[in-house]
């Protein structure tokens, strides 16, 4: 019985340690992205998925997000690319960008744990998934522009 109560509280213990870890990284990894509309610069915090596993993961299973943040993928190449919501719980807006920044379509309110694929509808090297409504609050549209680190500017 005692064993058995060891091997369960080290188990909680693994799953705190690597949730705590998790959030560690996820809240000291953000960065700034500057998103350029008519309506001005808008500050944005994000948080990069720049590997195929972030990629996959993106932002699935997460119950709430900040109003100033979102996840800011990046591909490999630039193609078109079709997201989807399996698993993701929030309903996001979408911009799909292009490799110089500029945004080329903006998806808004994409339903939470839909399989239903979204098309960049053109190719794309980058996608900024935010809070569903900031694409309207912010004044987004097709081609604005979002500045950041990971993106060469022309």
């Amino acid at each position: 019985m005692a064993m058995r109560r060891a091997i369960l509280a080290a188990g909680f213990a693994a799953v705190a340690v690597v949730g705590a870890a998790y959030y560690a990284v996820a809240g000291n990894g953000l960065s700034t992205a500057m998103l350029e509309t008519a309506t001005g610069s808008h500050a944005i915090k994000v948080e990069l998925a720049q590997t195929p596993e972030t990629r996959a993961t993106g932002l699935m299973n997460r119950e709430s997000m900040p109003a100033d943040q979102g996840m800011l993928f990046e591909f490999d190449e630039t193609r078109p690319v079709a997201m989807w919501m399996k698993n993701t719980l929030i309903p996001l807006d979408m911009l799909f960008i292009d490799p110089d920044g500029v945004v080329k379509r903006v998806k808004t309110n994409a339903r939470p744990l839909s399989l239903d694929t979204i098309p960049s509808g053109a190719p794309v090297k980058y996608v900024l998934e935010l809070n569903g409504g900031a694409a309207a609050r912010f004044g987004v549209a097709a081609g604005d522009r979002l500045r950041h680190p990971i993106i060469p500017q022309p």
